[in-house]
């Protein structure tokens, strides 16, 4: 990920040019090598390019916000956003491979190794317990197997699964419909910030940009392009989650949906999803089995990651998961006393490795 902005102002420069969307953006900078010099070829030159023309090329002559790119320099310097090109070598390698990939992205946390590992989780603004229930169960059976939950930070399942995916110690990726600068809703800022620490937050748009309606159907193809496949666990007929679950087919990803009530609305899209074809899921194990991902060589890889621990903590903490176990549960299952226990608890929660939920109910973390 680049920090420095020296070639910043080029690549937001050429996005400042009315007719050149992703697509044509790619092509002109794959055929010239960089916008810079896309910015610096003739008329002629530039009409050249596939799927380009005379009326894009003088455009890119004569359109270009130049003020603009000074400014969102500028904004971008402030910002403490890193920045990555579709020519970048840590670029994303499955968004690089769909049809309109993003030219750049700001991303604001990090992208790492682990989240070629990573399932989008989507659904209804309106969320139902039920949906909130299993879109929290399924995210923490998915990081608990080193998944990372992918959504967009809207309210209602979205946030669920930002929420549960960091609860669990996991690494989790919002996609933005807006600026970074503008988090929306507005009501996320905390979440958005401790997925900053926990994962990133990604856009592809400019500082100041609005969350208009139009920008949420780019947002959901990077959400679909980040991932291995879209789980939809509640949606409406006409819902963003169903324009994702379209993304990740036209880009070959796996769809998967769970089943909900026949007479909640909320639950009408996924429905019909099944019904379509879509692979029906109620736990983790489902969609792991369906992607051919090995759960053994996940777990060992989990495993690998374990801290160097004395006992009784090493037994506590394999025991321990992403799912909340009782105090009464963990001594039994690690041979423990309570007394025991309660102290390699304490070293867990000390050390950043355990947490405490109401209840006398633990986590891993």
């Amino acid at each position: 990920m680049r920090n420095d902005s020296s070639e910043l102002y080029y690549w937001i420069a050429l996005n400042t040019v009315p007719n050149v969307g992703a697509i044509r953006f790619v092509s002109l900078v794959k055929h010239f090598g960089s916008p810079q010099r896309v910015l610096e070829g003739s008329v002629r030159e530039i009409s050249k390019v596939e799927d380009v023309g005379g009326i894009t090329a003088s455009c890119i002559k004569g359109q270009v916000n130049y003020k603009e790119a000074e400014r969102q320099v500028k904004a971008f310097e402030k910002s403490g956003c890193g920045w990555m090109t579709f020519t970048d070598a840590d670029y994303p390698r499955r968004l690089k491979q769909i049809g309109d990939p993003p030219p750049f992205l700001f991303i604001k946390g990090s992208l790492t190794e682990a989240d070629e590992l990573a399932l989008a989780l989507v659904g209804s603004r309106q969320a139902t317990d039920y949906g909130k229930s299993i879109s929290q169960r399924i995210t923490s059976e998915l990081v608990a197997k080193g998944i990372t939950i992918v959504s967009g930070l809207a309210t209602g399942i979205d946030s669920y699964a930002h929420k549960a995916a960091l609860e669990a110690g996991g690494r989790t990726i919002a996609v933005l419909g807006s600026g970074h600068d503008i988090i929306y809703p507005s009501e996320n800022k905390v979440l958005a910030k401790k997925i900053e620490a926990q994962g990133a937050l990604v856009s592809e748009f400019l500082f100041g940009t609005e969350p208009i309606a139009e920008n949420f159907p780019k947002r959901n193809r990077i959400i679909s392009g980040l991932s291995l496949g879209v789980i939809v666990v509640e949606a409406p007929i006409k819902s963003g989650a169903l324009l994702t679950a379209q993304y990740a087919l036209e880009q070959n990803r796996e769809v998967f949906a769970v089943p909900g009530n026949l007479g909640k609305r909320t639950s009408e899209g996924a429905n019909n999803l099944i019904k379509q074809g879509a692979k029906l899921v109620t736990k983790a194990e489902d969609i792991l089995e369906e992607l051919n991902l090995s759960t053994a060589v996940i777990a060992k890889e989990f495993k690998e990651k374990l801290p160097e621990l004395a006992q009784p903590e090493k037994t506590i903490y394999q025991v321990l998961s992403a799912e909340p176990i009782h105090i009464d549960k963990l001594a039994q299952e690690s041979n423990l006393s309570i007394s025991e226990t309660l102290t390699g608890l304490l070293n867990l929660e000390l050390k950043g490795l355990a947490r405490q939920r109401s209840g006398k109910l633990f986590v891993r973390t």
